[in-house]
């Protein structure tokens, strides 16, 4: 009886390390599969140039959409609406451009710093893919709305289309990019059903919602290693 109840138990014990060593090779093909490079400060740097970008392109607009509805900013907008909103329009790909600039760089020193895979490889060329592609249909659907005139949800339309993007790259990166993402698609909605508050929710948006996950992700993450 207690021949078999020794046995039992080093049997037991053995499924236990065998579990343990599943999981833990599970863990290490998850890690390996995931770009972890991507820097928590990077994205409070980002989150700072849109929030420059945003007061930048209230003074391009005239502000209208910062405040409540008056009938004279609305005249002052519609006045002067195709030539301003152009410029904002530059200035959001230059935005694009510097942050996607200041992600890279700041991801490779990480990488070398903490000895992290930097290779532009098929699991890099599918993060980049997957979030590109939603972006990229967002770019095409504010291009067309801005060349038909209608402006009011181009800001919108950034936000979805920026906030699917994340949601669909989570899978090779850090998977709480997502909720960076569902913050994104929240404040599209809400700002679908605003009226003249578009640069308010760009600037939560692509501003605040960056700074408040940057420290967070800097936290959980980066703090680690």
């Amino acid at each position: 009886m207690l021949l078999c109840s020794v046995k039992y138990f080093l049997n037991d014990m053995n499924k236990n390390d065998v579990l343990e060593n599943l999981r833990e090779i599970k863990q290490m093909m998850e890690k390996s599969s995931r770009f972890q490079a991507i820097s928590g400060v990077s994205i409070i740097i980002v989150g700072i140039y849109a929030c420059i970008a945003s007061a930048v392109a209230c003074y391009l607009i005239g502000g209208a959409d910062w405040l409540p509805f008056l009938p004279e900013n609305d005249q002052i907008l519609r006045l002067n609406t195709p030539a301003r909103i152009r410029w904002a329009v530059v200035l959001a790909a230059g935005l694009f451009l510097l942050s996607f600039f200041t992600v890279t760089a700041m991801a490779y020193a990480k990488a070398k710093r903490h000895q992290l895979r930097f290779e532009v490889d098929k699991r890099l060329w599918q993060m980049i893919f997957n979030f590109l592609l939603p972006l990229g249909v967002g770019a095409v659907l504010c291009i067309a709305l801005i060349i038909q005139g209608h402006y009011g949800l181009t800001s919108s339309v950034m936000l979805l289309f920026y906030g699917l993007a994340l949601v669909n790259c989570q899978h090779y990166t850090y998977p709480s990019l997502r909720f960076l993402g569902y913050g994104e698609i929240l404040l599209g909605i809400i700002d679908c059903f605003s009226i003249h508050h578009a640069l308010l929710f760009w600037f939560l948006g692509f501003g605040v919602l960056h700074i408040l996950f940057g420290i967070l992700y800097t936290l959980k993450y980066d703090r680690k290693k």
